[in-house]
């Protein structure tokens, strides 16, 4: 019982971390995917190199270059920056293509469409290309979502309290293994079950409002 308190502290960081993280990942993922959707020059190519250096290198050397390697040409970031910066970098590439899924999943014919009856470029997007495609994306967002916020347990490695860094602590402390890992899991489960049916509900009631 005396460990409870520590993990709902962890808890609540990974929780906030992963809540931002997968925020902000959505938001660079989606503009990522508009970049190479439009087919912009020199960005389509810059996005394309950010997409396959983040997806090619695991999150914990990402953290290690923000967090150690960054400091040593003196750019001192905190472990949370460092953690929320690394869980949006990789994020973003993941949902960049959850997203691209779906834009070229709406037909050219309904985009020539709606330029004809006189839709700007941002109304384009908001009001026709993203409804659609959301049908097909969202599935993977979810999928996305719920893999960041299990990524975020290797940020224990840049000293960040997280809640594998109170276990392993606790585990240290205490030597109960067997009781402290059970609440591990349970943490975990507490927060991925509803965060899958919660993504699962989403997905249902999109398509039923869509079709």
């Amino acid at each position: 019982m005396r460990s409870l308190p520590v993990f709902a502290k962890a808890l609540y960081l990974t929780l906030h971390l992963s809540f931002f993280g997968i925020l902000f990942s959505i938001i660079l993922g989606f503009f990522i995917a508009l970049i190479q959707f439009y087919k912009i020059r020199i960005l389509d190519i810059i996005a394309s190199i950010y997409i396959e250096l983040s997806r090619n290198t695991p999150l914990l050397i990402q953290l290690f270059f923000l967090y150690y390697g960054l400091s040593q040409i003196g750019f001192k970031l905190g472990s949370y920056t460092c953690a929320l910066i690394g869980v949006v970098f990789l994020g973003g590439s993941y949902m960049a293509e959850a997203f691209r899924a779906g834009l070229e999943s709406v037909g050219k014919v309904q985009i020539e469409s709606g330029r004809s009856l006189g839709f700007g470029e941002i109304s384009l997007i908001f009001y026709i290309i993203l409804p659609q495609s959301l049908v097909v994306s969202l599935p993977y967002i979810g999928a996305n979502a719920i893999f960041l916020l299990k990524e975020t347990s290797v940020v224990s490695a840049i000293a960040l309290a997280d809640v594998l860094y109170v276990t392993k602590d606790l585990i240290g402390s205490y030597y109960k293994t067997n009781e402290t890992l059970l609440l591990l899991v349970m943490c975990y489960l507490v927060v991925l079950l509803p965060l899958s049916f919660l993504f699962y509900w989403l997905e249902k009631r999109y398509k039923r409002i869509i079709g």
